[in-house]
């Protein structure tokens, strides 16, 4: 076995911790009889030599000896290395990568024809998983279908070999891979996609087993996205009944293995976690599918979510938050009932489903205001325990609810946090979710000073007093003026400037109440960083010291040859005090053509607010409404002030109405305001509408 390996000069070769000569141990230890050594050697070849998705030098020389693992009866846990090979292989780089370097995740540039070397290698020795799909090992049977669609040089031979063995398969995991394979087959080759299109159709009617037919339909659907049928709903949902009617209660295992010292290990005991006591786990990637393939029928989507969100079986609820998380983030829609039956499954006994529904509705903002009875009888259920803990709710429970019921706008969260304050390590996620709790959150003023006076002045400080500091200014707490002073003056060297920053920010909250701080304001003014000084300015205007002192320094940070972030500070503290910074229109104006889209839309809507014109500032919103989207929300805002004077954005503002994507959506990747920030969009979008159409000023 391994016939070769000392020939090879594997200290000459490199992986993603450098040379490569602990290779031949970790190929070696792929063969061990030992399950953990299998498992470490395992994560070494994920960790450096196939290093998140890189391929390199290393990683090639291996192709062969992997390959000879594979073929070997012998060798345990096969499945594992044949989604090695099949990642390896499977990278599909377009056509400006593969002319150059790929940059890797260790900041190393990888030739772009590493991936290609790695299909071709892999390739040439593909019919290795021919001889796997009838394999005795279950776990290498349900990897050997994926590696042959992706990397078997003769799809049509492999088309057929799938079908098959689909006649004469057993085991449900492998027969759902089997299935889809044949629908990778059909996206990755346009030739046999017309006949793979009708054969998935006949299953998803013909086949018995109705997990199989949901296979059937959820490929078809991912080949033929357009040719899904109406009545989708409806069948799925039967489908699913079927499924849960027909499987045994608890059959899904509930053995977790001890603590993994590996991250494939780690994953491992998550995904055993994930499947523990259901029946019928793999339902939810063929829902995943599913939905990918319906995109844009939201309508549709949700009424298969409220579907799963109503069964006896709180594993398909579960796979129904999941699932209407990725579905909201991306999809403006009707979610109202979606949200009102998420915050039922908080009263579940299932602890993993309550996890599900806590950590969506964390998420939602103002639209998880339907949920918001729920959580507070959530919260209100466990009351604080002798030692002040809260019972079956878990502390990290009773917090995710507690952010979900306060960034829902719900002023029942107020004594709750007061309480969380008392009991100290209170989320930061929390104290910034004062800002949509309006006048009631004032009570909270004395337990945040109190707990700022606390925080110690130390390399740590912006972590800890920031949140607090946004929580004093979001209740307006201005009692609280020595102790943001007390942070303004010792901030230490690190991160001076962001603490500085955050405690100006708050002192323009104060307003007038924060005049005390006045002669520190002035002297902030000359500060080297322009957040600090524009935010010192701020604070000075808003403690009714007028303009005199603070329109040179903020024209100052308007420079053409300044950075743009210190252009946009300076351009939105003078929006911010408007028509009484009209002296600073000459010096925004040369900003309305800056490279910046940023600077450009900072400086038309203060441009706006210190002249109250529009012939300027509306052309450079409006193309800055064109070319950068996650511009619209401060723009909106600024045609929502505007009123009918905005009408040539009324065509814009009722597009963006229309719209069924969200401004913001990003394929693979979230911000936790997201949501938040497209609702805010719309909200401004119906205001200015209604401003354009009504004639108000």
């Amino acid at each position: 076995m391994l016939t070769g390996i000392e020939e090879v000069d594997w200290a000459s070769l490199g992986h993603a911790y450098g040379p490569a000569d602990d290779v031949p141990e970790l190929l070696r230890g792929l063969a061990s009889a030992d399950p953990a050594e299998r498992e470490t050697a395992l994560d070494g070849m994920y960790g450096a030599v196939h290093h998140q998705g890189d391929v390199y030098d290393s990683t090639l020389a291996c192709i062969p000896f992997l390959l000879e693992l594979v073929a070997d009866p012998g060798v345990q846990d096969r499945g594992c290395i044949v989604e090695l090979l099949t990642s390896i292989g499977g990278i599909e780089l377009d056509d400006e990568e593969e002319m150059g370097e790929h940059p890797g995740d260790d900041g190393e540039f990888i030739p772009a024809a590493n991936y290609a070397m790695a299909a071709a290698a892999i390739a040439a020795g593909a019919d290795v998983f021919l001889g796997l799909v009838p394999d005795p090992d279950p776990e290498v049977r349900l990897a050997a279908p994926c590696a042959l669609a992706s990397l078997h040089p003769e799809p049509a031979r492999v088309l057929t070999l799938l079908r098959e063995r689909l006649t004469v398969e057993r085991d449900t995991e492998v027969r759902l891979a089997l299935v889809a394979a044949v629908g990778q087959l059909a996206l990755r080759h346009a030739s046999l996609r017309a006949e793979t299109v009708d054969w998935l159709g006949w299953l998803a009617r013909a086949a018995q087993d109705p997990g199989l037919r949901l296979a059937a339909l959820a490929q078809r659907a991912r080949c033929a996205p357009c040719e899904i049928p109406e009545d989708v709903v409806p069948w799925v949902t039967e489908l699913l009944e079927e499924i849960r009617t027909a499987s045994v209660p608890g059959a899904g295992s509930d053995t977790l293995r001890g603590a993994a010292p590996t991250l494939i290990g780690q994953v491992r005991e998550l995904l055993e976690e994930h499947a523990a006591g259901r029946p019928a786990p793999w339902t939810e990637e063929l829902l995943r599918t599913l939905h990918a393939a319906l995109d844009d029928r939201v309508d549709d989507r949700i009424a298969l979510v409220l579907a799963q969100l109503r069964s006896p079986d709180w594993g398909q609820r579960s796979d129904a938050i999941w699932l209407c998380g990725g579905l909201i983030r991306v999809w403006r829609g009707r979610y109202e009932e979606v949200v009102r039956l998420v915050g039922d499954q908080l009263h579940d006994p299932e602890p993993r489903l309550r996890e599900a529904a806590t950590s969506f509705l964390e998420r939602l903002f103002e639209l998880g205001a339907p949920a918001a009875d729920a959580l507070a009888a959530r919260l209100a259920s466990a009351p604080p325990g002798p030692a002040g803990g809260y019972g079956a709710v878990g502390r990290s429970g009773r917090d995710g609810a507690l952010i979900a019921l306060a960034r829902a706008g719900d002023v029942r969260a107020v004594p709750l946090i007061a309480r969380a304050l008392e009991e100290g390590e209170v989320r930061r996620e929390l104290l910034y979710a004062t800002d949509g709790l309006g006048p009631s959150a004032a009570m909270l003023a004395p337990a945040l000073r109190r707990e700022l006076a606390r925080v110690e002045l130390d390399e740590r400080l912006y972590d800890r007093a920031a949140p607090l500091l946004h929580a004093l200014a979001a209740v307006r707490g201005a009692q609280a003026l020595p102790e943001v002073l007390r942070v303004l003056r010792g901030a230490p060297a690190n991160r001076r400037d962001r603490v500085r920053e955050a405690a100006l920010r708050t002192l323009a909250a104060f307003g007038p109440a924060a005049r005390e701080a006045v002669p520190e304001l002035r002297g902030l003014l000359a500060d080297e960083s322009a957040a600090v000084s524009t935010a010192a300015a701020r604070a000075l205007w808003a403690a009714e010291e007028g303009v005199a002192a603070v329109l040179p320094v903020l024209e100052r940070w308007l420079r053409p040859d300044l950075p743009g972030a210190d252009r946009c500070a300076a351009a939105r503290v003078l929006g911010e005090i408007g028509p009484a910074a009209v002296a600073a229109a000459p010096a925004l104006r040369p900003a309305l053509v800056s490279r910046d889209p940023w600077v450009r839309v900072h400086a038309a809507g203060a441009l706006w607010r210190v002249t109250g014109e529009t012939e300027e500032a509306l052309p450079v919103l409006l193309a800055a409404w064109e070319e950068h989207r996650h511009a619209r929300v401060d723009i909106a805002e600024c045609l929502a002030e505007m009123g009918p004077a905005a009408s040539a954005a009324q065509p814009a503002v009722l597009t963006e109405l229309t719209r069924r994507r969200r401004h913001n959506a990003r394929e693979g990747a979230s911000g936790t305001h997201d949501l938040h920030l497209d609702e805010k969009l719309l909200t401004l979008c119906r205001a200015a509408l209604a401003r354009m159409e009504r004639g108000v000023y």
